[in-house]
């Protein structure tokens, strides 16, 4: 059973891909003080309107009490507010501060790079790999957001 586990279990592959592709962007952005998931919250909080707690939670397929422990850190260092909503105040939303779209904008070069390279070293179509992944993500019970 051990070995079937090791060679077919969707869970461990994808875990294993995640955290060595998280490994490689980490070290990328270290020299940013961020890793790669601090990127990726704040990457998704760069809309034209703030998001709230529960559609960024959604977008990263994140329970909201893991994304608000992972929002503090970076509202300590004065990269995003948590405001109420305006209309339902039990909902928060999310808005990136000057400082915060400051280090995006020094984050995304190193991240097209990253990617860039990530990318290049692979064999197949990447597009159809996302789609696949994507598909994995809805079948686990998870509706990817399209983002605006």
């Amino acid at each position: 059973m051990t070995l079937r586990v090791r060679d077919s279990c969707l869970c461990l592959h994808a875990q294993r891909a995640a955290r060595a592709v998280a490994r490689r962007f980490d070290e990328a952005l270290r020299p940013l003080g961020l890793r790669s998931g601090q990127f990726s919250l704040l990457i998704s909080l760069n809309r034209p309107e703030p998001p709230t707690v529960g559609s960024v939670a959604d977008l990263l397929a994140m329970d909201r009490t893991t994304l608000t422990a992972n929002l503090k850190p970076l509202e300590r260092r004065g990269l995003l507010t948590v405001t109420p909503d305006a209309q339902d105040r039990r909902a928060r939303r999310l808005t990136l501060t000057d400082d915060g779209l400051s280090l995006l904008e020094q984050a995304i070069p190193i991240w097209i790079a990253t990617h860039e390279a990530i990318e290049r070293g692979m064999d197949g179509n990447v597009d159809a790999l996302r789609d696949e992944l994507n598909a994995l993500t809805k079948v686990a019970g998870v509706e990817p957001e399209k983002q605006s």
